[in-house]
């Protein structure tokens, strides 16, 4: 199946649900073993099914099936959120005393998480100082468990080169991990060009309508760990699952496995089935949303450059965008619905133009279909420090713009008005 074949069938055959065309929601804790042995199979990961909802649900499982299909996997996780994935994914292979490299342009609530709750627990981040395979490689060291990007990063928006940063993750074996979440699988896929991990919160793009949370970790299946040496935790024996030893038993799948079969079952952040059925509602029209986004916002991008109280724009499909050549690259088909731009002013003008919006609403989450303000630097920026606010391109004059699905001419009539008062 193609791509827009994949959102509407990859993973549901009607005839294991009672001829349900529509993927059923599976309202239960907990699933009849049949028998005792079967029971006991299912405990020790010896033959498929469901046992109890915090591990899977037949309804979670078809998001899951459904999302590594798109993106290439060979298995996915779905989770409560997108923190909840990032975080997982994380304590799956890494462990006090272990380190991790990241970009400096990750969204602020990653941010957050690296530094401050997961470094409590042990894990050092490590962010580069720049964007280049060099400023990367300075901060590998024996230490380093796997490199985090971000591909079209919230809200800078940078393009950071997956392919060139996945080689040199594997020169020194270790795996690359990229949050997909603005570009959607339907912009890029990272495992074609190397990711060995990734991430995504599925509340934005791939749900779609601001109605459902969720979270999800696709596992690409390329990724040595045995030949790397570095991950005892995929390689020798869980004492807290039998003594199962995931490469062996489960071969390309024992990263993902592993991931449901411990950190899920531990930290319990697991999705509600019906989140996850209304995830897979939206999921059926990401290919016509997004087209919808990348058009609206590279034609909003174009008028807010060429606008007289617009100090800047940052779209990486705009031809003067310093990513425009990396983003044709890695998402040929548009650049999501995310726009960044500067207004005259400052602050102060920023909180005008904020509230003489009429469309736009003004909150935190992005990826909707409907249009979205925010002015990070007093909200999902908040907690960051000076030096980190510069490292993620966040200022006091910065707006964010998640465009959504409106007559793009109403937004571009409904933002040059609030412009104007901004000014008086």
């Amino acid at each position: 199946m193609k791509f827009d074949t994949k959102l509407l069938h990859a993973g549901h055959n009607p005839k294991e649900h009672n001829m349900c065309i529509n993927v059923p929601i599976y309202p239960t804790t907990a699933f009849d073993f049949d028998d005792v042995q079967r029971g006991a199979d299912l405990f020790d990961l010896k033959c498929e099914g469901d046992i109890y909802t915090r591990l899977s649900n037949p309804t979670n499982n078809i998001l899951e099936t459904r999302l590594a299909e798109l993106e290439g996997g060979v298995g996915a996780l779905a989770l409560s959120s997108g923190q909840a994935a990032t975080t997982c994914a994380i304590l799956n292979i890494a462990q006090a005393g272990d380190e991790v490299v990241a970009a400096p342009t990750l969204y602020g609530g990653t941010c957050n998480l690296f530094s401050f709750s997961l470094k409590k627990l042990g894990i050092n981040f490590k962010f580069a100082k720049g964007e280049k395979v060099e400023d990367f490689e300075r901060e590998i060291t024996e230490k380093t468990r796997c490199i985090f990007i971000e591909l079209l990063s919230n809200p800078a928006l940078n393009v950071i080169d997956i392919e060139a940063v996945a080689s040199l993750a594997h020169k020194y074996n270790i795996p690359l991990i990229v949050d997909n979440t603005i570009p959607s699988p339907y912009l890029c896929n990272p495992i074609k060009w190397g990711a060995d991990i990734v991430v995504h919160s599925t509340t934005k793009y791939i749900s779609g309508h601001g109605n459902a949370m969720g979270g999800a970790i696709i596992d690409s299946g390329n990724f040595d760990w045995e030949k790397s040496g570095k991950f005892p935790e995929l390689t020798e024996p869980d004492e807290s699952y039998h003594g199962i030893v995931y490469t062996k038993q489960f071969g390309k799948a024992a990263y993902i496995v592993k991931a449901r079969a411990q950190i899920l079952r531990d930290y319990g952040s697991c999705p509600s089935p019906f989140n996850s059925y209304m995830t897979l509602i939206g999921l059926e029209t990401l290919s016509l949303r997004m087209q919808r986004h990348c058009e609206s916002a590279l034609k909003i991008a174009e008028y807010l450059e060429n606008h007289p109280c617009i100090n800047w724009v940052n779209y990486p499909g705009l031809k003067s965008n310093k990513y425009y050549d990396l983003a044709k690259k890695y998402t040929p088909k548009g650049c999501s619905s995310i726009i960044g731009f500067g207004l005259k002013g400052g602050a102060k003008a920023g909180e005008k133009f904020i509230n003489s919006l009429t469309i736009p609403i003004h909150t935190t989450n992005i990826g909707d279909s409907r249009s979205i303000i925010t002015y990070p630097y007093l909200t999902t920026h908040r907690q960051l420090s000076e030096e980190q606010l510069k490292a993620c391109g966040v200022g006091d004059d910065f707006m964010r713009l998640s465009v959504g699905l409106e007559d793009v001419d109403d937004l571009i009539e409904d933002i040059e008005n609030a412009i104007k008062l901004s000014q008086e």
